[in-house]
């Protein structure tokens, strides 16, 4: 028995060394960690139960038969962090450059399925070179099964991709499909095709940073949600974000004890609104100020900065922020940011977050741009979002809500449950100045009479009360109550049960 066991431990030291010291050493040299001292980061001290640790490759062609390391090039398993249970896999790029083979994919495809059927977060740390040439189609059929099990777990349990190296080729669209992304600066790199191929075919000279890095996801693409400096601080931030998710599309979101009151009033914002109305101000200072703690969690903090989302809590509950920025673009709402919000939206309504989505919005950006890139079909997304959403919405309308946008940001005809106005809410078909140049186009030369009109038309209809007096808006609200009546319409709505007709599924407009 002591053979044995004496053998069970030499293959278990075989396992943990990887493909041993001179590759580890080179992995630190990189500034990256290993794939197990990322899990240990990651999950709870001592929780970490792994399976398939002896799993090898079973290539015999290229002389692989004499290269086998146990393990196959992933680590997975199941633990806990800050106490509640999630799988995770952390590719090894001391393994074959942590390429994906057929017994790697059977890995990670078994923690997907198990992660599933107990309802458990799944959790990807991705370093990889991609698929196993030596392996030929194995190796992407094995891409194709963890696709399929990314599609089918979407929406059931909460899935994270924390990109830690690099991902190109097939293995991008693995963390495509999943809920949230996180990045490395300076270490991570996502793309379909990489530098060498790019300057190949369109001779376009460009670095794997400017093509793919964290900065070009974060805030150009939008791949990225959310980017940090090194694996430590990335992993960090991951057990963190996580305490706002639920584990499956069954469970409520976890709560929170806090000691800030849910009836706190908050004077500052009494005076938050200029007195111009074209003049600027930050949406982020109403958001944290309503929220527990004032803790906000933002969602891709650096791109379609015109609008903002994230999670925060309400009386120790976690709600999803949407909120137009009228600091940037006034606040308009365009392709990108309409993609962000939507995409946002849908999580949200698929694991039973609550939403609050906080209105300043004077429209759709105009111009061919817009157009030609496809405004039209985009915009709908969010208000797809928005309009087949079931959890409880809420919506306060703090300046401006114009047009269609006032529409799509959760208004009351797409079946908010508690939609509140701010005294200096404006809720019309356009602003004053552009409405009156409509309605009045015989006197335009006439700055005296436009100006005049102008204020006749702002008094009459860029308030919140002609809405207010055909149920549009429930309450014109005192801007120092807003956290109050937030909690207050929270708790109201926390049994709330409403169903989307059946079907198979819906058809957004992708």
């Amino acid at each position: 028995m002591k053979d044995i066991v004496d053998q069970l431990e030499e293959k278990r030291a075989a396992a943990r060394m990887g493909g041993g010291q001179k590759r580890i050493d080179a992995q630190h040299a990189r500034g990256k960690l290993t794939a197990r001292e990322r899990l240990e980061i990651l999950l709870d001290k001592d929780s970490f139960e792994e399976w398939d640790a002896f799993v090898e490759h079973r290539c015999t062609d290229f002389g692989m038969e004499d290269k086998k390391i146990p393990g196959d090039g992933v680590v997975g398993g199941y633990g806990t962090i800050n106490g509640r249970m999630v799988f995770a896999y952390s590719q090894d790029f001391t393994v074959f450059g942590g390429s994906l083979a057929e017994g790697h994919a059977e890995k990670i495809c078994k923690l997907m399925e198990q992660a599933m059927k107990v309802g458990a977060p799944i959790i990807g740390l991705a370093d990889s070179g991609g698929a196993r040439i030596q392996e030929g189609v194995v190796s992407l059929g094995g891409y194709a099964d963890v696709f399929q099990r990314n599609a089918l777990a979407s929406g059931v349990v909460p899935q994270i991709s924390v990109i830690m190296g690099p991902c190109a080729g097939g293995a991008v669209y693995s963390p495509a499909m999943t809920d949230f992304i996180f990045m490395v600066k300076d270490t991570s790199y996502m793309f379909v095709t990489g530098p060498d191929v790019v300057k190949t075919v369109t001779h376009e000279v460009v670095t794997a940073e400017e093509l793919g890095g964290a900065l070009t996801h974060s805030t150009i693409s939008g791949v990225c949600d959310c980017a940090y400096d090194n694996d430590v601080e990335t992993l960090l931030m991951v057990r963190r974000f996580i305490n706002y998710l639920p584990s499956n599309n069954r469970q409520k979101p976890p709560y929170r004890p806090t000691p800030d009151k849910p009836d706190r009033m908050e004077i500052s914002l009494d005076t938050l609104i200029p007195d111009n109305p074209n003049k600027p101000y930050d949406i982020k200072e109403v958001i944290h100020k309503v929220s527990d703690d004032n803790e906000f969690w933002e969602i891709q903090p650096d791109h379609a900065k015109n609008i903002v989302i994230g999670f925060s809590r309400m009386d120790g509950h976690p709600v999803g922020i949407v909120a137009n920025q009228p600091l940037v673009q006034a606040g308009c709402l365009d392709i990108k940011s309409s993609i962000k919000a939507g995409r946002f939206v849908r999580f949200c309504d698929a694991f039973s977050i609550p939403i609050v989505t906080f209105v300043d919005v004077p429209g759709f950006m105009p111009g061919s741009a817009q157009e030609y890139g496809g405004i039209i079909k985009h915009g709908a997304k969010l208000l797809f979002a928005y309009a087949e959403a079931t959890v409880p919405k809420i919506t306060i309308i703090t300046r401006k809500a114009y047009g269609g946008a006032y529409d799509v940001m959760a208004s009351k005809h797409l079946r908010g449950d508690v939609n509140l106005a701010w005294p200096s809410a404006e809720i019309a078909v356009m602003g004053p100045k552009g409405a009156v140049e409509i309605i009045f186009r015989q006197d335009i030369g006439d700055d005296e009479k436009i100006a005049q009109r102008t204020e006749e038309y702002r008094e009459k209809f860029a308030n919140p009360f002609i809405a207010a007096s055909r149920g549009f808006i429930d309450d014109v609200i005192a801007p120092h109550a807003t956290r109050k009546r937030i909690c207050r319409s929270l708790a109201m709505l926390r049994d709330k049960n409403l169903e989307n007709p059946w079907r198979k599924h819906d058809n957004i407009p992708l």
